[in-house]
């Protein structure tokens, strides 16, 4: 197999998968698309382990290869979603090549894997458990402290997402409201600002850094290190936090955006105003209803929530 290193922009170069997807992670860093080219890399390591480092053409990129990979995720404990979701990582790059006149047209390497998305688990709790998180005494374990202080913040303010509490800005808290754009979906949103939120703010007081929170804090270290290790850190603490609160259900920061979608749609606040699906595959129809709705109805939606906590 001889690959030519070229531009991509040449479509009858015989250029590797490795190569391939690696540029593409590259071309979507450049163009500040940074979570979508981590996630080309991700998929690129794992193939890269399946193949045990040994690249391939395109043309040899087939059914049986593919099947093999799914075969070799789940050997390794993948869940289907987790075999699914590199399989569809992969099939949108190698149709991206097809476009691009690097591999053939009308072959589907991927039509005897599995690449649907299965019914997950509950991961919503209820208020009497969200009641019980704060209530712990864990003054004499900062760190547990500190995960259950972002947690029930990103509750407090709608199931904001992890990344969107790292990068708030101290600027965006400006009259009251929190101004912001969500990185998932570009959508801008605006959060009146309630005693909680408050609350943990003074806590942790004066952030050296132009962000509002206290997690990315370092000035002279890569920004995107920070909030990923930070993830990792809260939602590994959140573990612990369930096992003092008696609550089964893994905690993580995805469980607050759920809980406040449950919790809202069990207060009978309508579903244009919350969508059970926040983050999920129903985000772009939540996008168009939160366009049409005004932002008091939703921050007396919050405020009713907060109320019972």
């Amino acid at each position: 197999m001889t690959l030519v290193k070229t531009n991509l922009d040449s479509p009858s170069v015989n250029i590797s998968v490795f190569e391939y997807i690696g540029r593409q992670a590259g071309q979507l860093e450049q163009l500040g698309k940074i979570r979508t080219g981590e996630i080309y890399r991700q998929t690129l390591n794992s193939f890269r382990k399946y193949r045990r480092q040994v690249d391939i053409s395109f043309d040899r990129l087939d059914a049986h290869v593919i099947e093999q990979y799914e075969s070799y995720m789940k050997s390794n404990g993948l869940s289907r979603n987790s075999t699914s979701f590199y399989m569809r990582v992969l099939r949108s790059l190698y149709n991206r090549a097809v476009e691009q006149g690097l591999a053939a047209p009308g072959i589907d390497p991927f039509k005897r894997v599995y690449t649907g998305v299965d019914k997950t688990a509950k991961r919503a709790i209820t208020m009497n458990e969200i009641k019980r998180i704060k209530t712990l005494n864990l003054t004499d374990r900062p760190s547990l402290d500190y995960a259950r202080d972002i947690f029930l913040f990103s509750f407090y303010m709608r199931g904001m997402s992890f990344i969107d509490i790292a990068y708030l800005r101290k600027k965006d808290l400006a009259n009251g409201y929190i101004s912001y754009i969500r990185k998932k979906t570009g959508q801008h949103l605006v959060i009146k600002w309630e005693k909680p939120m408050q609350d943990i703010l003074e806590k942790y007081g004066e952030n050296p850094t132009p962000y509002l929170l206290p997690v990315i804090v370092r000035q002279d270290r890569p920004e995107r290190q920070q909030y990923l290790n930070r993830i990792l850190f809260v939602n590994r603490k959140l573990k612990q936090v369930a096992a003092l609160a008696g609550i089964s259900i893994p905690l993580s920061m995805y469980v607050s955006r759920h809980s406040w979608a449950s919790i809202a749609r069990s207060k009978n606040i309508p579903i244009s105003v919350i969508s059970e699906g926040m983050g999920h595959d129903s985000e772009k129809t939540t996008r168009i209803y939160l366009n049409d709705i005004q932002s008091n109805t939703i921050d007396k939606a919050n405020r009713q929530i907060l109320k019972d906590l």
